[in-house]
């Protein structure tokens, strides 16, 4: 079970065994550093084809530059950082989103370059606190909805599909269950027999319930900052001291206790002393 643990800590970046000094520092560079390579990653996504071409060199050696810089500093941070595995993530997106596309020749390589993009982008994302458990929340629940909108749209697709033109296609039917997941009901296509519509309330009631999960999950992400600034705010109670004054004071406890246990030892004792003097004159 550690090693399972020790594994994961490993794959989402944490910085438990860092020394002190170690995580303090890659703490600041994180906090420096996130925006710009949120923007390195984003930016291209929606700079694909510019017209200008000292623009689309600069944006896609810029963005890379962000990537090689950050693992550069991580490297200097922590020396074995290459051998994690956060680092060899880090490494092989560097290797991966380098601007070859840019070089004359060569092409076809953007969209692999925009995943990979991602794919960092989501490493640093898992990498706080508040994500990481919103993520651990949505899982399965995400898991479950897909499993749900893929079969009742497969069986919707099947009941509809010899009388429904709107279920021409099996993509027809998977876009109908995904906008009834999501309450929007475009109204493009809509089931006319019981079976479809069966599958379509089966998708309602999923949807209701997975936008109940979000909802919580994201008031929970939204509240960690303040929940950790409530805490830190409110006081601590007092460690016990357990390298002699605490027992020493329970020891004094105890004595007390007992002293007061023989006085109501002998307080009995002579009531029912009492209790038979009474009972032999009554006689």
């Amino acid at each position: 079970m550690p090693g399972r643990v020790d594994r994961a800590r490993a794959r989402l970046g944490r910085t438990d065994d860092l020394t002190p000094e170690q995580g303090a520092a890659r703490e600041r560079w994180q906090h420096r550093w996130n925006l710009p390579i949120l923007l390195a990653a984003f930016v291209p996504l929606f700079a694909t084809s510019p017209s200008s071409r000292a623009v689309q060199i600069a944006i896609g050696v810029g963005s890379w530059l962000v990537f090689l810089i950050d693992l550069v500093v991580q490297r200097r941070i922590a020396p074995d950082y290459l051998h994690r595995a956060a680092g060899r993530f880090d490494l092989a997106v560097v290797i991966v989103t380098f601007p070859l596309y840019l070089l004359p020749g060569v092409s076809g390589y953007t969209a692999i370059l925009l995943l990979a993009r991602l794919g960092r982008v989501a490493r640093v994302l898992m990498a706080t606190k508040g994500l990481r458990r919103f993520a651990q929340r949505l899982g399965k629940v995400a898991l479950i909805a897909g499993l749900v909108v893929v079969l009742f749209s497969l069986s919707a697709y099947k009941a509809e599909h010899p009388t429904n033109p709107g279920f021409a296609t099996f993509g027809d039917a998977l876009w109908w269950g995904i906008v009834t997941l999501t309450t929007v009901g475009y109204g493009d296509i809509v089931p006319k027999t019981t079976a479809g519509r069966f599958c379509g309330v089966a998708i309602m009631f999923t949807g209701v319930a997975v936008l109940g999960v979000l909802a919580g999950s994201l008031a929970s992400l939204f509240g960690v900052a303040s929940e950790t600034d409530d805490d830190a705010a409110s006081p601590r109670p007092a460690q016990v001291d357990t390298d002699g004054g605490a027992w020493a004071s329970v020891e004094d406890e105890l004595a007390i206790l007992r002293s007061q246990l023989a006085v109501m030892e002998h307080g009995l004792g002579e009531l029912a002393e009492h209790i038979r003097s009474l009972g032999s004159s009554a006689s």
